[in-house]
């Protein structure tokens, strides 16, 4: 086993994953990044340039420039950035210029807990564990929903639901690492369970792969 701890938790928006990644690093004494947030900040970076996400040249640029401020633009969860980064991070070249940076920061010791797309699969093959966790459309668009009322941000759950249903179509179908749970994941579904429950279950598994 290598000197780190790495635990990686994948899964489509609102499963609960950044959530969970939080609650096991504190409860090990991890680092924790959300991987997504390096894509909504080249989002961000990229929109406040008038780019567009679709051009992958423009992408990579946005990807290869990003500053450490940029992760902590306040516009990081607005939903258009989330489109945004969907969309900019099915480029190979945007997905790789990001790749080393999540790999050094999951190697340094004492490790880490990674929450995104592909980090099971693709950013940490080797993890110490992987967990996977998923829920159905409907639920992951009313916590969205949730989320953005108690942000201000007026919703239609229905628009939520359609972009979700988009989204998920766009991460899963993508030709370079598509969303999906790794074989050796646990998967948990969350949609009828609190964020305690989820947390037990994974803790379980962690601890015992941890020793």
């Amino acid at each position: 086993m290598s000197e780190a701890i790495i635990i990686a938790v994948d899964g489509p928006a609102a499963s609960g994953k950044g959530t969970l990644a939080r609650r096991l690093a504190d409860h090990f004494t991890l680092r924790h990044l959300d991987t997504g947030g390096l894509y909504r900040a080249a989002a961000v970076r990229l929109l406040e340039s008038g780019g567009d996400p679709a051009d992958a040249a423009t992408a990579e640029a946005a990807a290869r420039n990003l500053a450490e401020n940029d992760l902590k633009s306040p516009h990081l969860r607005d939903e258009e950035v989330g489109q945004a980064a969907s969309i900019l991070s099915a480029h190979p070249p945007v997905r790789a210029a990001l790749l080393a940076y999540q790999r050094d920061f999951a190697a340094t010791p004492p490790g880490a807990v990674l929450d995104g797309r592909d980090i099971g699969t693709v950013v940490c093959p080797e993890a110490t564990g992987k967990i996977y966790l998923e829920a159905s459309a409907e639920t992951r668009a009313a916590r969205r929903a949730k989320e953005l009322r108690l942000r201000g941000v007026e919703s239609i759950e229905s628009r939520v639901l359609q972009e979700m249903k988009d989204r998920d179509a766009r991460d899963s179908g993508r030709a370079v690492a598509p969303l999906k749970a790794a074989e050796d994941a646990l998967t948990i579904d969350t949609t009828g369970l609190s964020p305690d429950e989820v947390f037990d279950l994974a803790l379980s598994y962690i601890a015992a792969r941890v020793g």
